[in-house]
């Protein structure tokens, strides 16, 4: 496994930030300043960044885990360990889609991280897009379930979303066992 530093921390990666209060960082020197704007503190445990934009930066998939909702273009402060970071590509099946059912919320995490447990499906980048976009479709809609038989919609989304976060399997493939 790589190990991540100041030098290429921002190098084709994927990393979960945890947001931090502004105060935390109140005494601190900041080390880099990026072209577009993101400020950058460097510790021997990791790293800050003080940002308005998150999610996709350049090469990277930079996800902040809020302390309250986010809007993008809001100044808001991470932190991440430099364990936090993990490889980042294309092509590879690095990712793998997490629902909770309880709030309707589809992220993706990366295989190296603790959370990956390998009855989850891995997908790389395009592919894991595409699913969550279905999944977050399939909870929100009714118009995919018409021609199926169920008596729960909330127990049929939780058995095709499962499905579909365990398999390679279609969405068609996966709706023809529930078809009438």
């Amino acid at each position: 496994m790589k190990s991540y530093n100041q030098k290429n921390f921002h190098k084709y990666t994927f990393c979960l930030w945890q947001e931090i209060p502004f105060t935390e960082i109140q005494s601190l020197f900041i080390n880099h300043k990026s072209k577009s704007g993101s400020q950058y503190i460097f510790t021997t445990k990791g790293v800050y960044r003080i940002s308005n934009h998150w999610g996709r930066a350049a090469n990277c998939r930079w996800r902040l885990q809020p302390l309250e909702n986010y809007k993008n273009q809001q100044i808001k402060v991470g932190f991440a360990h430099w364990t936090d970071f993990y490889p980042n590509n294309e092509i590879e099946n690095l990712f793998f889609i997490q629902v909770n059912f309880n709030t309707n919320e589809v992220t993706f995490n990366h295989k190296a991280a603790p959370a990956y447990n390998k009855t989850y499906t891995l997908r790389n980048a395009a592919q894991t897009s595409k699913i969550i976009k279905l999944i977050k479709q399939i909870l929100t809609e009714t118009t995919w379930a018409k021609h199926l038989n169920y008596n729960n919609i909330d127990t049929l989304r939780r058995e095709i979303i499962n499905k579909l976060l365990t398999t390679k399997s279609s969405f068609f493939d996966i709706k023809k066992q529930f078809t009438i």
